[in-house]
């Protein structure tokens, strides 16, 4: 074989660390900037916090051209940041960082847990505990049991355990807190409820013999006729009902559940002389600078001060010019955010303007990849309310008239459509895109359907009530 050289020529994007510093620190939420730059102060003595109080605040007017500072070509460069972030590695939830404002001063007990401790309260045999651990196994976050009691016996695959007695040590356990935990379907969950009430509750045996025969047919069935079934009057029939519904379908639910999470907002919102400002938060944007005194003592030391200077100086440098383009990346697209939704800020949800990261990308000159990391687990205080970024970015429906509206919008206005419906009378599927059509929003109704189902709003049918 014969050897040859060749010239070749291309392009290349480098990713140079003050490019990845930049990155990295963008897509961060504010409890881990807040520890990154504590560590960062730990590690370079050359970097202090700035405290002079009277420095000026960054924020900007949108009402008047913006003046901020472009960044430097090389932290503009943003065509590979999905190169240090893979889409299959998410980035680290609030809850991850152990700061005073993102988690919990203490963590909830779960539902198992509570099963657990009521079990260890109860005198049982050793297999009857050993069926009752397999049972809290078996219990879903609501309090209902995800296996019937054959399938149980199944698994347990214990030669001295016959079914009856998986059963009898379900009724024991049924007997636990809250009330209603252990049901295999929502019938058993009621009656369980219902019969642990006074036996001098008003229409107990009522409501049992409701939920027992006609729970189904609840809904749907016409008052007199289902109080005939019952032999029993329309009166006493609807006070039984609104006993029924005084019980917790899914008793677990209450406890125990998700972690609340305390988020620090990164800009707030607010107007003044009738316009709009954005803000950046001061508390989540330090200033810091380098300590020229320690820089010129270490100066004229020994070689290795000089060298520790240089190192170290570097490093300072950058990271305050990765945190100043993070807080002016953030301070602009929050920015354009809030100017195209201003009739949220002024009307709610139902006015909220159908937007894509790409429109605020073209109007800041950024890759939809940097609003969408600029975005991503940062807070915006607001007077309806602190938001994620992301919270504004919705969907256009394009309708019959060719308008577009915001999905957020359209699911406001069924909430409301709903919410003042007559019980008795609910509305369908069809009759909600009707109404919305008279208030301009022209959607399919299997578009309807689908919100519907994502607010988890029930069918008409199941909506309906007797009273």
């Amino acid at each position: 074989m014969k050897q040859a050289l060749q010239l070749k020529l291309g392009q290349q994007l480098a990713l140079t660390p003050q490019l990845q510093q930049a990155i990295k620190l963008l897509q961060m939420s504010t409890a881990d900037l807040q520890q990154i730059i504590e560590e960062t102060l730990e590690s370079n003595g050359l970097l202090e916090l700035e405290n002079d109080a009277a420095s000026e605040s960054d924020s900007l007017d949108f009402s008047q051209e913006a003046a901020a500072e472009e960044t430097s070509e090389e932290l503009a460069v943003d065509a590979a940041w999905e190169d240090l972030m893979p889409s299959s590695a998410p980035p680290p939830s609030l809850g991850s960082v152990d700061t005073d404002f993102s988690e919990r001063d203490s963590a909830e007990e779960s539902l198992r847990d509570h099963l657990l401790w009521q079990l260890n309260l109860t005198r049982l045999s050793d297999v009857d505990h050993l069926i009752a651990l397999a049972l809290i196994d078996a219990v879903d976050a609501d309090g209902r049991l995800t296996q019937n009691p054959e399938s149980i016996h199944r698994e347990l695959d214990l030669e001295e355990v016959e079914l009856d007695e998986v059963i009898a040590v379900l009724h024991r356990v049924q007997h636990f807190e809250p009330s209603g935990v252990f049901a295999i379907d929502l019938r058993e969950c009621l009656l369980i409820q219902l019969r642990q009430l006074p036996v001098d509750t008003p229409y107990r045996e009522l409501a049992g013999a409701i939920v027992s025969r006609h729970l189904a047919q609840l809904p749907t069935a016409p008052p007199r006729q289902l109080a005939k079934k019952l032999r029993t009057t329309e009166s006493e029939l609807e006070a039984a009902v609104g006993l029924i519904r005084s019980l917790d379908p899914t008793p677990g639910a209450k406890i125990g559940g998700d972690q609340t999470e305390y988020v620090t907002p990164d800009v707030f919102v607010y107007q003044r002389n009738g316009r709009w400002l954005v803000e950046l938060n001061p508390d989540i944007a330090p200033k810091l600078r380098v300590n020229e005194h320690y820089v010129s003592a270490l100066n004229g030391g020994s070689p290795s001060d000089r060298g520790y200077v240089k190192e170290h100086l570097q490093e300072a440098r950058w990271f305050m010019k990765s945190l100043q383009s993070r807080n002016e990346t953030l301070l602009k697209v929050a920015t354009k955010v809030v100017e195209h939704q201003k009739k949220f800020l002024e009307l709610g949800e139902i006015a909220m303007k159908p937007l894509v990261l790409a429109d605020i990308a073209s109007e800041v000159e950024l890759h939809e990849s940097t609003v969408s990391r600029a975005t991503t687990r940062k807070y915006i205080h607001t007077p309806r309310g602190t938001f994620e970024l992301k919270y504004f970015f919705s969907s256009r429906v394009t309708g019959d008239d060719g308008g577009d509206s915001s999905s957020t919008a359209i699911k406001a206005a069924i909430k409301q459509l709903v919410g003042a419906e007559d019980a008795r009378k609910p509305l369908s599927d069809s009759k909600l895109c009707n109404l919305l059509k008279d208030q301009g929003i022209s959607v399919a109704r299997r578009t309807i359907a689908k919100y519907r189902e994502q607010l988890a709003i029930r069918p008409s049918n199941e909506r309906k009530r007797l009273n």
